[in-house]
């Protein structure tokens, strides 16, 4: 799956000469936390943040009246506080790249290029729902945390079981075991009952963490 697949869009953007407050206005119409900038034909010139809003100021503030400081935070421009170095992708990245990217760059967001235009957005939020999406956290069902060694067949050995008993698996995740040998196996498992996909993974000699049957509301 790609970013293009998963991003926000139409994605909203602003130029640098909007003042800040028509940009965090706009963040809380559309209910969004960061904007790309672009100039007069488009080209991304930059980012703003909901937290670069919130934390401006003139930078002499201190001897300023309320209203006198109300007037120069409506003077300040996007352009002024935005980000210029900004991290992007491209629309067939793969997503697990772009979670990698925000990770790495501590960003909670990703402008979207095709070529050196920018057609969308991802966001930590994006990224949330595919993770829902990823372990069926949305769908009842018997949740099921194994220990397996990881060893080819290994996995085939677990579906096939889950298989055996009627268990339409309709989501399947590994993570990192207690050492390298090893790794935890999530599964969301539906047509068949908590006993019998029990039993049937014992069988394989599994080491089985957890079973519980799930109704997400």
């Amino acid at each position: 799956m790609f970013v293009k697949d998963r991003m926000s869009h139409p994605v909203i953007t602003v130029t640098p000469d909007v003042s800040i407050v028509d940009a965090l206005e706009i963040m809380r119409r559309e209910r969004i936390r960061r904007l790309p900038v672009v100039d007069k034909h488009g080209k991304l010139v930059g980012i703003v943040a909901e937290k670069d809003i919130l934390h401006a100021s003139p930078s002499s503030a201190t001897s300023l009246s309320i209203w006198e400081l109300n007037y120069y935070i409506s003077k300040i421009t996007v352009g002024e506080i935005m980000t210029k170095d900004v991290i992007t992708v491209q629309e067939d990245t793969c997503l697990e790249e772009a979670a990698r990217i925000m990770v790495d760059h501590k960003v909670g967001g990703l402008p979207v290029m095709r070529g050196d235009k920018v057609v969308g957005i991802i966001t930590e939020s994006d990224l949330f729902k595919v993770f829902l999406e990823l372990m069926g956290a949305r769908v009842p069902g018997v949740r099921v945390t194994l220990l397996a060694p990881d060893v080819p067949g290994e996995l085939a050995k677990i579906t096939q079981a889950v298989a055996e008993v009627g268990g339409n698996i309709v989501s399947l995740s590994t993570f990192e075991g207690d050492d390298p040998a090893s790794k935890f196996v999530v599964m969301k498992i539906r047509d068949a009952t908590s006993d019998a996909i029990q039993n049937a993974l014992e069988r394989t000699g599994v080491e089985l963490v957890d079973v519980r049957t799930v109704h997400p509301k």
